[in-house]
């Protein structure tokens, strides 16, 4: 679960992350994207529809950004919901749906990469 967020990081089970990661509700998936919300790519996409998931959370960081359409699109014939919100909505929205047991992943990014975050 989600135990904290803040300026340029999540706390997952009270451990703090900087770099883009997965949740699900059995494991994490650390860097799983180098990207930031305005480079998100198709491979970055295909990653999360091989979750197994029912629903995706994509946290854009800071605030809602919106990918371009053409990554959005293959979520709907895969059966998987998609919704895109600030990374701290994810979160919270996360951490109430694997409560109610959902297959769901939380897909956050950052705004900057942590490599270059000052």
């Amino acid at each position: 679960m989600f135990t904290a967020y803040g300026e340029g990081y999540v706390a997952v089970n009270h451990e703090k992350h900087s770099k883009n990661l997965i949740l699900l509700p059995e494991s994490i998936i650390l860097d799983w994207s180098a990207a930031i919300p305005a480079t998100l790519a198709e491979a970055d996409m295909r990653k999360l529809l091989e979750l197994g998931t029912e629903i995706v959370l994509l946290g854009t960081g800071s605030r809602l950004r919106f990918p371009p359409g053409a990554l959005l699109r293959p979520f709907a014939p895969a059966g998987i919901g998609l919704e895109v919100m600030d990374a701290q909505a994810a979160c919270r929205t996360y951490n109430i749906l694997a409560a109610e047991g959902r297959k769901v992943a939380a897909a956050i990014l950052f705004d900057q990469a942590a490599d270059t975050a000052t």
